[in-house]
């Protein structure tokens, strides 16, 4: 269930699982949300279930802990998204805002997880961690874009980590931490080099074991890399959340 106190902000949970329906389709047995997580089926393509994610609230506000859950079974076929980006904004509550995002795609299943930008508003702080675990022959995109501050305005504090398991071995663990209070250089040219977006694309497929992709700059603040495993990533940075779009787009479609 979840609940809100002034003391502690939002505890909710999204819980969505897709299964083969065995007619050449996906059903979805469990889509239940809480709080300011609202989920909603909307029309699928073929043997694809498409969920989108609706913020019924603001937030995520200081001291709010949400997350999502998704489980594909195996042999289904699941893309997610977002009405909307999400906002994270400084709350009553003390304490920074944890956003968990818990996801299993089981040998055969597909997921395209393809949410809208998370934007880190002045004065918040947000955590936010991202978990895959993937058969060997699971199938998946997962696009993370990440904003800081709104038009004009400083940025907030964000802390992301992103792990992605294939048969129980960890081909990605990274961690990214920006804004006020971050660690020195984060906005060098090291790091987002002065940019305010900044997004990954993660994408699995079994034929990359045999055929992996080759490492290489596609255009102008984004990169290729062939991951260990069946796996690729995409990083790129860009000056504003509809640039930084283009890219992804981009080298999705480059991937093919």
């Amino acid at each position: 269930m979840d609940g809100v106190t002034p003391a502690t902000g939002v505890r909710a949970t999204a819980r969505i699982r897709a299964v083969d329906d065995g007619r050449g389709g996906t059903a979805l047995p469990v889509l239940a949300g809480e709080g300011p997580l609202a989920l909603r089926r909307t029309r699928g393509s073929g043997a694809e279930a498409r969920v989108m994610l609706v913020g019924a609230m603001s937030g995520p506000l200081g001291g709010d802990h949400l997350a999502v859950e998704a489980d594909v079974a195996a042999n289904a076929r699941l893309r997610v998204g977002s009405a909307a980006a999400t906002i994270a904004l400084p709350g009553q509550a003390k304490g920074e805002a944890r956003y968990d995002v818990r996801l299993t795609v089981a040998e055969g299943a597909e997921l395209q997880w393809l949410p809208e930008q998370l934007i880190c508003a002045a004065g918040s702080e947000l955590t936010v961690r991202t978990r895959v675990d993937l058969g060997v022959t699971s199938r998946l995109v997962l696009r993370e874009e990440q904003v800081l501050g709104r038009v004009g305005e400083e940025p907030g504090r964000l802390t992301s980590r992103l792990t992605v398991r294939v048969g129980g071995r960890a081909v990605l663990d990274q961690e990214l931490a920006c804004g006020p209070g971050a660690p020195g250089g984060w906005d060098g040219p090291a790091g987002l080099g002065g940019h305010r977006a900044v997004g990954q694309l993660v994408v699995v497929r079994p034929e990359f074991a045999v055929r992996p992709v080759a490492a290489r700059v596609l255009g102008e603040g984004a990169a290729l890399m062939p991951l260990a495993g069946p796996a690729a990533l995409v990083t790129a940075v860009a000056p504003d959340a509809l640039r930084l779009r283009r890219l992804l787009d981009g080298a999705l479609a480059e991937l093919g």
